[in-house]
C-alpha cells in the first residue's frame, strides 16, 4: 500500500515537472514570437521613414513652391509630409485633395499636389504662429485641419498624442459613420479614427531621416517655427 502511495507521488511529482517544462517552453516560444515582431516592426519602421526616391525627386519642386510663400526653410519638412503621406507615390503625393475640399485622390497631377499641398501647409504656419503653438501642433494640423490648432491653443499650446486622441474622439463623435476607421477595430488608430494621432511623431522622425541625408536642405528647427 506504501509502495502504491509512494508511486502515485513520484507520478505527480513527474508530470508536474512535465507541465513545468511544457510552459517554459511554451513561455520561451511566445517571448522569441514577440522579440521578432518587434524586431519586424522596427524594420519596416526603418524602411518607411527612409527617404523614398521619388520624394527626392520631387524635393526640389517643393523647394520652388515653398520658396514662392517665402517658406523656402521648410523644404525638409514639406518633403518629410510627403514621405509619410505616399512615400511621393501616385497623381496626389501631397494627398492635397481633401485641404481644397476635393474627394481623396481627385488631384492626379504631382506638381499640381504639391503646390496645393504647400499652400494647405503655408495655412497652418501662419495660424499656428497666430495662435502661438508649438512646431508638432503645425505638423498635425496638416493632417487634421487647423481646427486642431484651436484645440491645442486653448489646452497651454503643446502638442501630444494624448491631446490628438482627444481632438480625434471629439470629431469621431460628430460623425462616427464616417470616422470609423473603415469598421477595422484593429485599426491601430481606432477609436481615434478622425486623422492619424501619431502623425507628428512620424513625419518628425523623417525630418531627422531627411536632413541626416540631405545636409544641403534647409530647416527651421522646430523651437524657432512658433516665434
Amino acid at each position: 500500500m506504501k509502495r502504491k502511495k509512494n508511486k502515485k507521488r513520484r507520478i505527480k511529482r513527474n508530470f508536474k515537472l512535465v507541465l513545468l517544462l511544457f510552459i517554459a517552453v511554451i513561455a520561451a516560444f511566445v517571448i522569441d514570437q514577440i522579440s521578432e515582431n518587434r524586431l519586424r516592426d522596427q524594420a519596416i519602421t526603418i524602411i518607411q521613414s527612409y527617404p523614398s526616391p521619388e520624394v527626392e525627386e520631387y524635393t526640389p519642386v517643393i523647394q520652388k513652391e515653398l520658396d514662392v510663400v517665402e517658406l523656402g526653410q521648410y523644404t525638409a519638412v514639406v518633403a518629410a509630409i510627403m514621405q509619410q503621406e505616399t512615400r511621393g507615390k501616385g497623381g496626389d503625393p501631397m494627398q492635397a485633395s481633401e485641404s481644397v475640399g476635393l474627394p481623396p485622390n481627385s488631384i492626379q497631377d504631382p506638381e499640381r499636389s504639391i503646390e496645393i499641398g504647400v499652400k494647405h501647409f503655408e495655412r497652418t504656419v501662419k495660424y499656428g504662429n497666430e495662435k502661438k503653438v508649438d512646431f508638432p501642433t503645425i505638423i498635425q494640423a496638416y493632417n487634421m485641419g487647423t481646427g486642431y490648432i484651436d484645440y491645442v491653443a486653448g489646452k497651454g499650446g503643446k502638442h501630444s498624442e494624448d491631446v490628438a486622441k482627444e481632438f480625434s474622439a471629439l470629431q469621431v463623435k460628430k460623425n462616427p459613420e464616417k470616422y470609423n476607421c473603415g469598421g477595422d477595430t484593429n485599426n491601430f488608430r481606432s477609436p481615434y479614427c478622425y486623422g492619424d494621432f501619431t502623425y507628428a511623431t512620424k513625419v518628425l522622425k523623417n525630418i531627422e531621416v531627411l536632413t541626416a541625408k540631405n545636409h544641403d536642405i534647409d530647416f527651421e528647427s522646430s523651437d524657432k517655427s512658433g516665434s
